[in-house]
């Protein structure tokens, strides 16, 4: 009993509730019948649509493990070139800053130069002076000028330091980006041999299972891609091996059984939801 409500419990939380599906299934099976009884068109058996929806399952199932392959070869590029491009605007705002304290140093240099020659000037008239006076407001102009030269020469000590951060910076950012570009071709090229291996392969099978859901009704076909879309393992239609859901592995009653071999109706899962086939008309598939 522990065991059965463990294989409920994990089937359950696989895919979407039970009764949704369910109602879903039988409501497209229900409206199918009604469909055909005002057509002239012969209708589908039950056995042919599921066999058709076993195909189908099949052919996604191959394109599933070919992208399987892939692994998360496509997400790491991905990765890899946002990295990349975000190294590359940060080395660029590096670049701007370094542009800007450069300007800013060169500035204080010219403004020391021009504080010095006012105070060469400054000194020159004083020899010159006719009072006191004139004498003290020069000395103060020029220990002004002395003033702003070490208030310029502080912001260059200043601004050589950040400067001396920011290059180091840069340097220690292109080196990642070199890095993180070395890493991108490498995971260019996986990734280009393993499509070029696998693509065409994977454009045979979009086209087969193109094909084959044009033979499928469409609220039904509905119904598959849902419960294909909210099961882990991609898995919507499965056969009955060993007496259990060929999905969640959970047992199937032999009155079920009975009843999915008849072909009857279209018969899912209690526990995940998922369409079943018999063992026999899932043998007879063929790609």
């Amino acid at each position: 009993m522990a065991k059965t409500a463990a294989k409920t419990t994990e089937a359950q939380a696989d895919v979407t509730p039970i009764a949704a599906t369910n109602a879903e299934v039988e409501t497209t099976t229900a409206a199918t019948h009604t469909h055909h009884a005002d057509s002239d068109k012969p209708e589908i058996s039950i056995e042919k649509k599921l066999l058709a929806l076993y195909s189908l399952q099949q052919i996604d199932s191959q394109i599933d493990r070919i992208r399987i392959v892939r692994g998360e070869l496509p997400l790491e590029v991905e990765d890899l070139e946002d990295e990349i491009a975000g190294l590359e605007t940060r080395v660029d705002n590096h670049i701007q800053e370094v542009e800007s304290i450069e300007k800013q140093l060169h500035d204080k240099q010219i403004s020391i130069k021009d504080c010095q020659a006012l105070i060469k000037r400054y000194e020159e008239q004083q020899n010159n002076v006719r009072n006191n006076r004139e004498y003290d407001a020069l000395t103060k102009e020029i220990e002004f000028q002395s003033l702003e030269i070490q208030l310029a020469e502080k912001r260059i000590r200043e601004f050589t330091a950040q400067l001396t951060v920011r290059k180091e910076e840069i340097e220690e950012a292109q080196n990642v980006l070199t890095e993180r570009r070395n890493d991108l071709d490498v995971k260019r090229n996986e990734l280009a041999d393993i499509v070029t291996e696998t693509e065409l392969e994977e454009k045979s099978l979009i086209h087969k299972s193109e094909e084959q859901q044009s033979f499928i009704e469409e609220r039904l076909l509905i119904a598959y891609k849902r419960i294909r879309k909210n099961a882990r393992n991609g898995l919507a239609v499965v056969s009955v091996e060993r007496d259990a859901c060929g999905g969640c592995f959970s047992a199937i009653p032999p009155q079920r059984q009975l009843d999915i071999k008849l072909h009857k109706k279209i018969i899912v899962c209690e526990y995940c939801g998922r369409i079943l086939v018999d063992k026999e008309l899932a043998d007879a598939f063929t790609i």
